[in-house]
């Protein structure tokens, strides 16, 4: 099946020259087409990846209270989460206010 891939308005890059044979027809071994590791290379991560990545480790001191998430995952499963919409009112109010410089 063939499909039409139209450039949507964007401008067309140029197609890389070189070899028109497929990759899967090459004979060249797969492990050549990767470039080995450099010494010297270093990543820096930010403090928000930091953060999350400790997140995803389920690290116990990025300050979330797991119990308190499971409480309201299980209030919410079961329909009896209440929201109080006076509340969350005052608190866009006062972030708006400190947005605007205003106290």
């Amino acid at each position: 099946m063939n499909t039409t891939i139209t450039s949507n308005g964007l401008p067309v890059l140029p197609q890389a020259k070189g070899n028109a044979q497929a990759p899967a027809q090459s004979n060249a071994p797969a492990a050549e087409a990767t470039a080995a590791p450099q010494t010297g290379d270093s990543v820096k991560l930010t403090e928000s990846a930091r953060t999350l990545h400790a997140v995803a480790q389920g690290d116990q001191g990025t300050g979330i209270d797991a119990a308190r998430v499971a409480e309201i995952r299980q209030k919410l499963a079961d329909g009896s989460y209440t929201i109080n919409a006076g509340k969350i009112a005052d608190g866009l109010i006062s972030l708006e206010g400190q947005i605007s410089g205003q106290s």
